[in-house]
């Protein structure tokens, strides 16, 4: 249960007159209420019952620190038992006991959901908005990579590890394994052709696991059974022998992704939204690392709402001229510089533009379209503009322009072509290529995030405990941030 906190300062706290006044955490701490974090954290406690628990608000501040400085759990403990402003920071007296490091990883664990971490952060950026720490109005938004705290296996590793698995946890229930189990491991290694390598490794683990449940009582045995469960999975997927899927039994939620065409990664993608001008991080989400740029947008966008941002501007980079993003920003009624992106947009404007008017294509010959149809198939929804045939029977590049039997010249363009134009055409304008300059905030928080704050590497494995290491990594470039800003306000 939350206990009251003892607001009571001892003789030693004459000690943090000793701090710098322009220090990142005396600035911070003296400028930000964080007693917040104990409302939003108050739920995941037993209001009445068990033992005082350590405050939620001083917690999350310790792992803020470890964030911050780039620290282990022990090295943070370690170290806010000896630094005056890591102390001052935490709200506490300078002789008070701090916990042992082990109780900050069964915060993170079992109090800190994704939820509540996105409260603490939209509600830390709000503050500063409503104090007037920082403003602004427009924001951007991108994915940075972080690779997995594990190496990527082949499948026929995952499967020699699965099966590995399954034997050792059940000898662990069973003592001695019935001879009738062969567990003569086949040598993948020794099989020249990956493609049967991965057959012959998938053919033995699935007839491991038919005598293994033929011989044994899995429901006797639930450790084994759960590995048995697992193996199921992931052989199930016909991403796995295509490497697309499982690469790690230990990180099984860790995917390969792309960096470039030429270059990718295995772990983890994180999403987030900045503002531009004070660089403070609004919302954050994470996913695999197949994740497809964008997928969260809409969950970002709410977030940097609630956190008291008012978006009138959104910057991004190809991956996020999409349709339903577009449309998403027309609806708040904010300006979206994000460059056109040729997946989305396959018109030649050398060859053809488009008057929004009177919803005309013309060609570089001066011939204009005078009707279309509209195209609707399994995969594509088009809109075919035909060309006036007289016109185009006297043209004189005619022999190059229209193809087959065809008498006059038909552009089959997607169905967002048209309104894609207009953006296509906006691009062009100096202003926006004066302000997509903005931007570039963002790859210099990335670079921050990852050099100075441990972003390159997963802290852990899976999906939560990623989400969890990007989400705290926010909130202490944040404060650091803010920190920066209130120094450079008191000179």
């Amino acid at each position: 249960m939350l206990k009251e906190k003892d607001m009571q300062l001892s003789i030693y706290s004459e000690l943090y007159y000793k701090i710098p006044k322009n220090h990142t955490l005396k600035l911070v701490r003296e400028a930000v209420d964080f007693s917040y974090i104990n409302k939003v954290l108050e739920k995941s406690y037993c209001k009445y019952y068990g033992r005082p628990a350590k405050e939620p608000e001083m917690m999350v501040k310790l792992l803020v620190l470890g964030y911050l400085y780039n620290l282990s759990d022990e090295r943070v403990i370690e170290d806010a038992s000896l630094n005056l402003a890591y102390m001052y920071f935490l709200d506490i007296n300078p002789e008070d006991t701090l916990p042992h490091p082990s109780l900050l990883a069964k915060f993170r664990k079992h109090r800190l959901q994704d939820v509540s971490l996105d409260d603490i952060i939209a509600l830390f950026v709000k503050q500063c908005v409503d104090k007037g720490i920082i403003k602004g109005s427009s924001v951007s938004i991108d994915t940075t990579h972080t690779e997995a705290n594990t190496f990527k296996a082949t499948p026929e590793r995952v499967m020699k590890r699965l099966v590995s698995k399954m034997f050792k946890t059940l000898k662990e229930e069973v003592e001695k394994i019935p001879s009738d189990i062969n567990q003569e491991i086949p040598d993948y290694k020794e099989i020249e052709d990956p493609k049967v390598a991965k057959e012959t490794m998938k053919a033995y683990v699935e007839e491991t696991i038919t005598t293994v449940t033929e011989n044994v009582d899995v429901e006797t045995t639930p450790k084994t059974k759960a590995v048995i469960e697992n193996a199921k999975e992931i052989l199930s997927d016909p991403k796995f022998l295509a490497q697309k899927g499982v690469r790690s039994i230990v990180d099984q939620e860790a995917r390969v992704g792309h960096k470039s065409k030429t270059s990718n990664f295995f772990g983890y993608k994180t999403e987030f939204m900045i503002t531009t001008e004070d660089r403070i991080i609004t919302s954050v989400r994470v996913g695999n690392g197949a994740y497809v740029d964008g997928s969260f947008f809409d969950e970002l966008l709410q977030l940097t709402i609630k956190s008291g941002i008012s978006v009138e501007e959104l910057y991004g980079d190809k991956a996020y001229f999409k349709k339903v993003i577009l449309d998403k920003l027309k609806e708040i009624k904010a300006a979206a510089y994000i460059p056109v992106s040729e997946m989305a947009y396959r018109i030649n404007e050398e060859l053809f533009s488009y008057n929004k008017d009177a919803d005309q294509w013309s060609c570089e010959q001066g011939n204009t379209t005078i009707k279309k149809y509209y195209k609707n198939t399994k995969n594509r929804q088009s809109y075919k503009y035909y060309f006036d045939r007289e016109k185009c029977k006297a043209c004189p590049i005619r022999t190059d322009c229209i193809k087959g039997k065809n008498v006059g010249k038909i552009l089959e363009v997607g169905i967002n072509t048209p309104e894609f134009y207009e953006y296509s055409q906006q691009q062009k304008q100096p202003e926006f290529k004066k302000k997509y300059k903005k931007r570039a905030c963002q790859e210099w928080k990335n670079g921050e995030m990852k050099c100075f704050h441990g972003l390159d590497r997963a802290r852990g494995y899976g999906l939560k405990s990623m989400s969890t290491q990007a989400k705290l990594t926010a909130l202490a470039v944040n404060i650091k941030r803010i920190g920066k800003i209130l120094s450079s306000k008191t000179g």
